[in-house]
């Protein structure tokens, strides 16, 4: 299997520290037997790898609220229409004034009256 191209290192990028920032930051890299460049590159695709897994985690973030807004929703639809209108033994029972099990003549018109679901 052929290995991908790596790309070349033809760009440079410039930056202005203090000398004895430079000596000690050298010295270490001499110390860890790394090259200034080799951990400088390290840093920033650390930096550039951060970014991208912060972006991936609000966007990630953005899902789950998403999915949580759509299930409320999807659950509000189902329990508020259920907790607005009676289910229909709960009307009849509320009907039933005298709770004998029938509704009258007189009962169905008191609950027109009174604005029941009957009779709308």
């Amino acid at each position: 299997m052929v290995e991908p191209r790596k790309l070349k290192k033809s760009e440079s990028l410039e930056i202005r520290i203090p000398y004895p920032t430079k000596e000690a930051f050298m010295a270490r890299c001499r110390d860890d037997g790394r090259s200034a460049s080799d951990i400088l590159r390290g840093f920033i695709d650390g930096h550039l790898d951060d970014k991208t897994k912060a972006a991936a985690r609000r966007a990630r973030k953005r899902r789950h609220l998403v999915a949580g807004a759509l299930i409320a929703t999807a659950v509000g639809a189902v329990a508020l229409p259920s907790l607005a209108r009676p289910n229909a033994q709960a009307e009849f029972t509320r009907m039933d004034l005298n709770g004998d099990g029938a509704l009258s003549l007189d009962e169905y018109q008191r609950s027109r009256d009174a604005g029941g679901l009957i009779g709308r």
